[in-house]
């Protein structure tokens, strides 16, 4: 039997698990409201939709990858009248839990399973099978897409009831955030302590302060290459909501609203679409793309 899935949003991310899935023997159909996205597809060996209704309409699984749950939220009630009992929409995009909760219960009012299938790693990651997965939402649901999951991450975590991996997902944002300020600042500052910043990055990596976020940005930063696999804008929404669901939860989160400042300094200096590397920018003064 023929694999399928129905992907809505093909940009960095929508289109690196559209290429895994495409190799991995699945036949993928697409919508994203950027055309030259969809031909891309196309051209790769999938098929591209007019709109999001209709990828719901030629398939049983859809999965999501937008910008925000705002957005999800618009393209779930685009594509309701083509929804069927039984179908299942995966959501990878980053949230409020109290938002995937919500979405959760307006498709199980028809019948509709929602899973949320939350990204460890950047797009890059994911298109060359390093990222991992944090999911939830009804485990039998669940247990439908463990094989598609397992085609595309290194690892898979089932978290439990839907909003779980959401949570998750923040937490884990939090840390891989706040560890590319720190190499950012450390960088910014043995550039400015006269020292080289690529000789201090190669000592750093060998060093007791070593990061994985060092091998995945670290030349970046040195270089000044922000080509995005992940734009500081995205993150910048995600700690946003991070430090929402902290203000709810009694959770004291200082290190997390400095890192929100330096991430709105760098997106107003223009740096917002490019990756999220660019924090360093925050740390250099007068520094503009």
């Amino acid at each position: 039997m023929e694999q399928r899935i129905g992907i809505v949003g093909l940009g960095l991310v929508g289109s690196a698990l559209s290429g895994r899935l495409l190799e991995a023997g699945y036949r993928v159909t697409g919508f994203d409201i950027v055309v030259e996205q969809a031909n891309r597809l196309a051209a790769a060996g999938g098929a591209a939709c007019e709109s999001a209704a209709a990828v719901a309409a030629a398939e049983d699984t859809v999965l999501l990858s937008l910008p925000t749950l705002a957005v999800s939220k618009t393209v779930i009630e685009e594509m309701l009248p083509c929804l069927r009992p039984g179908m299942i929409v995966i959501d990878t995009t980053t949230g409020g839990p109290e938002e995937s909760a919500a979405l959760a219960e307006t498709l199980d009012a028809r019948g509709v399973h929602y899973v949320e299938a939350l990204i460890g790693g950047s797009s890059s990651q994911v298109r060359t099978g390093e990222a991992m997965l944090m999911g939830g939402g009804e485990a039998a649901a669940w247990r439908r897409c463990e094989g598609l999951f397992r085609a595309c991450f290194r690892e898979v975590f089932y978290l439990g009831a839907c909003g779980t991996a959401t949570r998750m997902k923040l937490v884990l944002n939090l840390v891989l955030g706040l560890n590319r300020a720190v190499l950012a600042e450390a960088l910014a500052f043995a550039d400015a302590c006269g020292l080289d910043p690529a000789g201090a990055l190669e000592i750093l990596r060998s060093s007791p302060a070593y990061s994985r976020v060092m091998d995945t940005k670290g030349s970046r930063m040195v270089e000044g290459r922000f080509e995005p696999e992940a734009r500081l804008t995205q993150h910048l929404k995600d700690v946003r909501v991070i430090l929402d669901l902290g203000g709810r939860s009694g959770a004291k989160l200082p290190l997390s609203a400095l890192h929100r400042e330096l991430l709105e300094e760098a997106e107003r200096a223009g740096y917002g679409a490019y990756d999220n590397s660019a924090i360093i920018c925050a740390f250099r003064n007068g520094s503009r793309p």
